[in-house]
């Protein structure tokens, strides 16, 4: 047993020395490792608030927001036209696609192959010059696999005496004759994608509103270098997996409300019917539920009744499942959200603050004036069985489990601070907080509490009451809910109150204060990070350019990259979104015009990017010294340096 800091370092030295186990071997490890931390950072890309909408996130995650197109440029700037730049670019993002377009164009073997040749050539550029900040043994792992040797000898071939230049041809000549250029040019063009980007931020919210949050998280499962901070979308998909029926019957609500059910239904494989034959028994039509069609719904019009009629049951069950929550947690202080209590139900008037309002479009059929909160039998197998469903789904489980296993709530991460939502503050910029279980929390200390009990409520499905799971729903809607960032939700008064002002929703004073360098570099401060080099990136809240918003705030310090991914807020915003790049050079903003369609990209070459915007440009060029993963290097240095000390140095 080991019983002191003594021996467990000796045993780390006999692990390491099992490892290393020669003098030279040690040695060798400690000049690679010195010498890496002389390279270049990698560049880093930022993504936020994908919603859903996994064709945009594609084309963003394939031309790099841009970086693929610019060093294209770099390369071949005097050598191509602007078209054929798009056309190259365009294979690049979409080999499959593209290489089909183009094959179908030639009419004969010889032109094809001449075609062949060129991009093959110049794909091999493309790697060369995309791979110059990284080791030798860093772009062997991201070549092709079945063509490591091959593409090896091309990226690597010196023929200042022609030695070689029989070899050269051939080996161009028999990959183009056995039939492997495609192979080869598709697995170039990931090749390629992969080294313009070492590594990918997701700040929050790849859930609700648009069609497709699983395959983005596909896409990210076998993306190779990747983080997510949660976002209160993804939290309460989390928390259903994780037994919340309050967070499940939210999401359901959500996928009703946005024509989305086929994601819970066809994606994860949960069955609906029970919901459904609940809702064709007590609900009829209702504007206020209809679901809101994308452009492209062909849904029928019993259809979308029946989505009309899911849409109140579950909003119906949500709003009773919030209840014995509030009344069993005082501390999240929510007591004017027991929304079913403040109704009149003779009157149909709903008094909150002292003032009375009319209600319209209501249905209230399975709600009994004198306990509101209680579930018919009915309404409680259904929760029940759906809850089952969610957690047996072997899909959403491995979702779930990547979510937690490369989520956190905020992220410190090469000197920048990354969070979905906001540390809430009051008015004056000083921490505001909770007591949670007995003991008050605010600013850092709070969000680690809640990634802890939202740990805990994974870690324990088959518990859905305690204190843990409770709180994954107060992070979708309480107030000082880092995630959600505002006083309360207003869900209930925007179905059934006509009067616009019920729906406000206050924001936290974060969202007025991020202008303040002050208040940001205070907020740097609090996580330990410098004040004068480091940014907040946030993302949850749209920017709106379109009236003249600012992403960039806090003279630099604060950079907001929710421009508008989801197409619902597209008319909002005036883009699609923002992205952020951070090279060793500095940070560039860009913006993305509206995603048409893959087509358009391989027909025309249209990248859909607006502008790149410098944010911070370096004094002094970023090495991976300077970075997270520099410090976990120097960290190995020192032991491997005691550890020759202590074993070979006399």
């Amino acid at each position: 047993m080991i019983t002191n800091e003594r021996e467990l370092k000796n045993k780390y030295f006999d692990l390491l020395a099992e490892k290393f186990n020669h003098e030279e071997q040690l040695a060798s490890e400690i000049i690679s490792l010195e010498s890496i931390l002389e390279l270049p950072k990698g560049t880093e890309h930022f993504v936020s608030d994908l919603h859903g909408e996994y064709e945009s996130f594609q084309h963003v995650l394939r031309n790099g927001s841009g970086n693929v197109r610019t060093k294209v440029n770099d390369i071949f700037k005097d050598k191509m036209s602007n078209q054929e730049i798009s056309d190259f670019t365009a294979l690049i993002y979409y080999p499959e696609d593209k290489l089909r377009m183009v094959k179908s164009s030639f009419e004969t073997k010889e032109p094809l192959n001449r075609w062949y040749e060129t991009r093959i050539d110049q794909m091999i550029q493309m790697v060369q010059y995309s791979a110059s900040k990284y080791t030798r043994s860093k772009l062997r792992k991201a070549l092709p696999k079945k063509f490591v040797y091959i593409v090896e000898e091309l990226l690597y071939k010196t023929n200042e005496l022609e030695n070689k230049t029989p070899y050269y041809n051939t080996l161009m000549r028999q990959i183009i004759e056995t039939q492997q250029a495609d192979d080869l040019i598709i697995g170039l063009s990931y090749t390629i994608q992969r080294l313009v980007v070492d590594h990918l931020h997701v700040v929050g919210d790849i859930y609700d509103r648009g069609p497709e949050p699983e395959k983005i998280v596909e896409t990210l499962i076998n993306y190779h270098s990747v983080d997510i901070q949660w976002g209160n979308h993804d939290a309460i998909w989390i928390g259903a997996y994780a037994g919340s029926r309050v967070c499940l019957a939210n999401i359901l609500r959500i996928c009703a409300r946005y024509d989305n059910l086929n994601i819970v239904e066809d994606a994860y494989g949960i069955n609906l019917r029970p919901l459904l034959n609940l809702a064709e028994k007590y609900y009829g039509d209702n504007p206020a539920f209809r679901p809101k069609l994308r452009s492209d719904s062909n849904l029928s019009e019993q259809e979308q009744l029946q989505i009309t009629k899911i849409h109140q049951a579950i909003a119906m069950i949500q709003f009773k499942l919030e209840m014995p929550i509030i009344k069993r947690r005082p501390s999240f202080e929510m007591e004017e959200r027991l929304v079913l209590e403040h109704v009149d139900y003779d009157n149909l008037t709903y008094t909150l603050h002292g003032q009375t309002h009319e209600l319209t479009d209501t249905c209230f059929v399975t709600v009994d004036p004198e306990d509101p909160a209680k579930l018919l039998p009915e309404e409680q197998e259904v929760i029940d069985k759906l809850l089952v469903s969610v957690q047996e789904s072997e899909k959403l489980k491995r979702h779930m489990t990547f979510l937690m296993d490369k989520g956190s709530l905020y992220l410190p991460y090469n000197g920048n601070l990354l969070i979905h939502g906001c540390i809430p503050i009051d008015e004056h910029g000083n921490m505001e907080g909770m007591e949670i279980d007995g003991t008050f929390y605010a600013g850092r200390p709070l969000l680690d509490q809640f990634e802890m009990y939202m740990r805990k409520a994974f870690r324990n499905k088959d518990i859905t009451d305690d204190l843990a799971t409770d709180l994954v729903w107060y992070l979708w809607t309480g107030k000082y809910s880092s995630l959600f960032g505002k006083r309360a939700m207003t869900t209930f008064e925007r179905y059934f109150i006509k009067d616009k002002a019920t729906h406000k929703e206050e924001k936290n004073p974060y969202y007025s204060l991020r202008e303040d360098p002050k208040v940001v570099g205070k907020l740097l401060e609090d996580f330990d990070l410098d004040p004068e080099q480091g940014h907040i990136i946030n993302g949850h809240t749209p920017v709106k350019e379109i009236d003249g918003e600012d992403p960039i705030k806090a003279d630099g310090k604060m950079i907001v990259i929710d421009g508008g991914f989801s197409k619902v807020y597209q008319s909002t915003t005036g883009i699609a979104g923002y992205t952020l790049l951070y090279n060793s050079y500095g940070m560039q903003l860009v913006a993305h015009q509206h995603f048409n369609t893959k087509e358009n990209v391989l027909r025309y070459g249209a990248d859909e990017l607006s502008t790149k915007r410098l944010v911070d440009k370096e004094l002094q060029r970023k090495r991976i010294r300077d970075t997270n993963t520099g410090q976990f290097i120097k960290e190995e240095i020192r032991n491997l340096k005691e550890l020759m000390s202590h074993r070979y140095t006399d």
